[in-house]
């Protein structure tokens, strides 16, 4: 078996929290041969989806993490799977390369997530296909517009539409005086379509990642819990994740997200809820594989695997 792993450069991730290192780990295991790649590797050559691939070996450490076994140009053609693992923004480029999977996706090659459903599923506006779950809140690119919702709550978010991790997100409200300069800045002057949501005050109990493999939900979620000195509860700004079993609340959602996500093609999602209300749906680099992992002996890249390795053999 020949698996690609489109992502961000290997050099600089932490092995401890990195859901593709995990995967990585996982396709060594099962004897996969795995080749590494970035965006600036992939090329199309006389119609011919192509990229610089290095093979590589993993070992599950934090430092001298990997190594390389070859380097060589090649046709996606030749790989049976491809990981698409590249993490926001979500601009031109990231569409660019879906488009490049595309042709490797027509010429047989499974594509984890399916490229369609990458430019269809964006992360933040996709929960509004499920306004059941979802919090009061408005996306445009007018201030006025952004500004006219945050002076009805005593407490909204607003975020960018394509960013991740937690930035750029801000914490106001009607009362604040820095709404117009937060309003301003996120949505570039009233250039960039922003999201402003009614906020949760259910997050000091923690923003839940729930991963979904094919369908499924795993069991268990990862609250991230804000610390003292942030509102955001993203590990990333210094959020502390807290293994829990889901909820019933949980377990509905994912009833109805469920079949949407394997319809589309979508193997492998993360959503974000906080309380009983979906905020997120999180399509292109799903995190906290290695933190379920530790905390109750999963191994969810292998069921990653198991639902996968099928569909490469049909």
């Amino acid at each position: 078996m020949k698996i690609g792993i489109l992502m961000d450069d290997i050099q600089h991730i932490n092995t401890k929290k990195d859901s593709t290192f995990a995967m990585m780990l996982e396709a060594q295991r099962r004897g996969y041969e795995i080749h590494y790649m970035t965006q600036m590797g992939l090329f199309v050559k006389n119609h011919k989806a192509c990229a610089s691939s290095q093979i590589i070996s993993v070992c599950d450490r934090t430092e001298d993490y990997y190594s390389i076994k070859s380097e060589q140009n090649i046709e996606l053609s030749q790989l049976d799977v491809i990981l698409m693992r590249k993490d926001p923004p979500f601009d031109m480029e990231y569409i660019m390369d879906t488009y490049v999977l595309d042709m490797a996706q027509e010429q047989g090659v499974i594509i984890v997530n399916r490229p369609q459903a990458l430019r269809d599923a964006n992360e933040k506006f996709f929960t509004e296909a499920f306004p059941q779950f979802s919090p009061e809140c408005v996306i445009s690119r007018n201030p006025d517009r952004i500004k006219e919702f945050a002076k009805k709550h005593s407490q909204v978010i607003i975020k960018p539409m394509d960013g991740m991790g937690g930035a750029s997100i801000f914490q106001t409200g009607k009362n604040d005086k820095n709404l117009n300069v937060i309003i301003e800045t996120v949505t570039h002057n009233g250039t960039r379509t922003t999201m402003a949501q009614q906020y949760i005050a259910e997050i000091d109990k923690g923003d839940k990642r729930v991963l979904i493999v094919n369908g499924t939900p795993i069991p268990y979620a990862l609250a991230r819990i804000p610390s003292n000195e942030d509102f955001r509860g993203n590990l990333a700004k210094g959020g502390t994740g807290v293994g829990q079993a889901l909820s019933a609340s949980d377990y509905e959602i994912c009833e109805v997200l469920g079949p949407k996500l394997k319809q589309m093609g979508i193997l492998f999602a993360g959503i974000d809820v906080i309380g009983r209300y979906l905020t997120e749906v999180n399509v292109t680099s799903p995190t906290c594989i290695r933190e379920l992992d530790k905390q109750f002996n999963l191994n969810i890249a292998g069921q990653l695997f198991d639902e996968l390795e099928p569909l490469i053999n049909q």
